[in-house]
């Protein structure tokens, strides 16, 4: 249906093609190989590149990052395909996010742990994050620091900003099994996107359980800290107007969570993955390497697989 439209669409944005079975073959703008191997099925609305192993299943990607703004919307006209990111104030209002002006600063005592000159008080949490397989770029990167006094004291510190670079939320977590409760974070909303100042919408997002599962999985993770996604998440909305590629790595034990995430992802036809946690605890004690390796491999969901997905789980006895 639309498929003579969509290709002359697809035309306008990658170039020049040829046929092949029920498959065309555009040259692919990811490796650009000589030969055109990257191949587009209308029917299935899938790609892939033969040279470079590219893939989505959502040829409308291919469109928003290689055409411009009106064939995007030429084709989301074939597509039937509704336009979050034109959103009106009352159609946002829909999602019925609760907006607060919470304004947070960090504990006078806060002290980063990535400057070179690290006092002694300080070796005891920066001896814990690099047993944990953390480095200095990632103390750094997510600005990890600690309070040897006040309310958090003898905890570790990870900041949240917002996309001002204003402070949105941050968690603390103890080191040794002296300090209780593991985890103690401020009195404020936890309807925020963590650290999304450092977010690239137009790249894959990876969603985790905790902090630290971000910090396995890279830059362009986040975590939803025990939480979940509702249709009031800023999270969400966010996710709907980018029209954002998800990766789900999520506790093994936190299937149920996972599934109602999917089934919400899925009708707002985001485009998802399962990265498979199995073997581990968590994310946050799984290698990097690991995690790049099953990133790669992460199965693609869809609704069909969600009845799947639960009666496997009901068996392995989760």
């Amino acid at each position: 249906m639309h498929e003579r439209e969509k290709l002359n669409i697809a035309q306008q944005a990658l170039g020049h093609y040829m046929k092949t079975g029920s498959e065309f073959l555009f040259h692919c703008p990811f490796c650009n190989h000589h030969k055109s191997k990257l191949s587009l099925n209308f029917e299935k609305n899938a790609w892939k590149c033969w040279v470079c192993d590219e893939s989505g299943r959502n040829i409308r990607r291919l469109v928003k990052k290689y055409g411009n703004w009106s064939l995007l919307k030429e084709w989301d006209r074939f597509s039937k395909k509704i336009d979050f990111s034109e959103f009106d104030e009352k159609l946002l209002s829909q999602f019925r996010e609760e907006e607060l002006q919470q304004i947070l600063q960090l504990p006078k005592d806060y002290q980063p742990l990535h400057k070179n000159n690290t006092p002694m008080s300080l070796k005891r949490p920066l001896n814990y994050l690099l047993r944990r397989g953390l480095d200095k770029y990632d103390i750094a990167y997510w600005k990890i620091g600690f309070c040897p006094s006040g309310e958090f004291e003898g905890r570790l510190l990870v900041p949240s900003f917002a996309d001002d670079g204003s402070l949105n939320y941050f968690i603390t977590r103890s080191y040794t099994e002296k300090v209780w409760p593991k985890y103690k974070n401020p009195k404020a909303s936890r309807n925020i996107i963590f650290n999304e100042l450092f977010i690239d919408w137009d790249k894959d997002i990876v969603i985790t359980e905790g902090v630290f599962d971000a910090v396995v999985s890279g830059p362009n993770s986040i975590p939803i800290l025990g939480s979940t996604l509702t249709e009031n998440s800023a999270l969400l909305k966010k996710l709907i107007q980018h029209d954002s590629t998800v990766y789900l790595a999520l506790d093994p034990d936190a299937y149920k969570k996972e599934l109602k995430i999917m089934r919400l992802l899925l009708d707002f036809e985001l485009e998802i993955y399962k990265i498979d946690i199995s073997g581990f605890e968590d994310l946050g004690s799984m290698p990097k390497n690991e995690f790049t390796l099953r990133k790669k491999k992460a199965a693609p969901v869809q609704s069909q697989d969600l009845f799947e997905l639960t009666a496997r789980n009901l068996l392995e006895g989760i």
